[in-house]
């Protein structure tokens, strides 16, 4: 048991790394044995180029799942905006925002027409600079700097511009 610790502490992975290589590693060792059947004849050399390949093949199948895990992570569902969602959970608004900036529905819009639209938020009218948070993008690393906001800035009296940031 103190060799497996060793190892572990050796290559700096955790044990569950080590168990998923395990579950990837024996079907695929299979695999390519039954793959290699018809290229060796010779049982020996068949089982060792199933242990080579699969010793190849395995950390490469191991990132890409990583990988996919990570961009599943990293995405969040984007939908067109619904003013009924957008006051019901302010902690996912940031699903809408993109449609609100792509699609420039608030530009031109006076100050009145906004608030109808998104509500009040404490913003004031004498201000040129609106914002409304967004609530926290989804993601690998906890966002230590805020939610994420939507800023709506006049000239005017109507809209000139909408972006979203991490405030």
């Amino acid at each position: 048991m103190n060799t497996l610790l060793l190892i572990v502490e050796f290559f700096g992975l955790s044990i569950e790394v080590y168990f998923v290589y395990m579950i990837l590693a024996i079907p695929m060792f299979f695999l390519w044995k039954w793959f290699f059947k018809r290229y060796f004849k010779n049982d020996r050399k068949r089982k060792v180029a199933s242990i080579i390949a699969t010793l190849i093949v395995t950390p490469i199948i191991y990132i890409g799942i990583v990988f996919i895990w990570i961009i599943g992570l990293l995405s969040y569902p984007e939908s067109d905006f619904d003013q009924q969602k957008w006051n019901e959970n302010k902690e996912k608004r940031y699903e809408l925002s993109q449609d609100i900036i792509e699609s420039k529905m608030l530009i031109g819009k006076t100050k009145t027409e906004v608030r109808q639209l998104l509500g009040d938020e404490g913003n004031s009218n004498e201000s040129d600079r609106w914002t409304y948070n967004l609530g926290y993008l989804p993601g690998i690393v906890i966002n230590d700097e805020g939610q994420d906001v939507l800023e709506v800035n006049f000239k005017n009296g109507r809209v000139a511009k909408v972006l979203q940031y991490t405030g």
